[in-house]
């Protein structure tokens, strides 16, 4: 496992988009990392645009991103919400700094529009906020998958494959 003793946190938020959040978590806690949910509200369940529930295991006020070692944004509406609490851009800023693996996919871009990391770098996302990325002064580009250095971005499910192999790798390689 090549994730043993590594911890991400996934962002959780109502009207998360169910597959992006929950295929990249099974695929890190398969290869042997820890992952915690975080909202705002600890112990809080959120449930996905289709059903899917996730209950925070912390709240946004618990983050430390100096005891993680990389960061899941799922994508669906809840990364609209995701992007009004100061914690979560902290955080988002705290890990680009310290060039930890931020993972993001769809609609999650916006979270990284608003914590204003985006500039110059080279991503994807759901077509629709492509201007959205932009404007942010990101390179936007239509592939599946766009690695740039710690920064893993995908457009949508059918990407969930390539992108939870490519933040698999990204977080294998970071050292702590």
């Amino acid at each position: 496992m090549s994730l043993q003793g590594k911890t991400v946190i996934c962002l959780v938020d109502d009207d998360f988009e169910d597959l992006e959040l929950w295929y990249p978590v099974y695929r890190v806690r398969e290869e042997g990392a820890a992952v915690l949910f975080a909202g705002p509200e600890k112990n809080r369940t959120h449930i996905g645009k289709y059903g899917v529930p996730a209950k925070a295991d912390i709240s946004f006020d618990e983050m430390d991103g100096t005891r993680i070692d990389g960061l899941l944004v799922p994508g669906g509406w809840a990364p609209d919400k995701l992007r009004r609490y100061p914690q979560v851009l902290q955080l988002v800023r705290e890990l680009d700094k310290a060039r930890k693996p931020i993972g993001q996919i769809c609609h999650a871009g916006w979270v990284l529009i608003s914590a204003k990391i985006l500039s110059g770098r080279r991503v994807t996302s759901t077509p629709g906020i492509r201007d959205d990325m932009e404007n942010a002064g990101a390179v936007w580009l239509d592939e599946p998958v766009v690695v740039d250095g710690h920064l893993v971005s995908a457009r949508r499910p059918p990407d969930l494959p390539p992108y939870a192999k490519a933040f698999v790798d990204a977080l294998s390689a970071a050292s702590r």
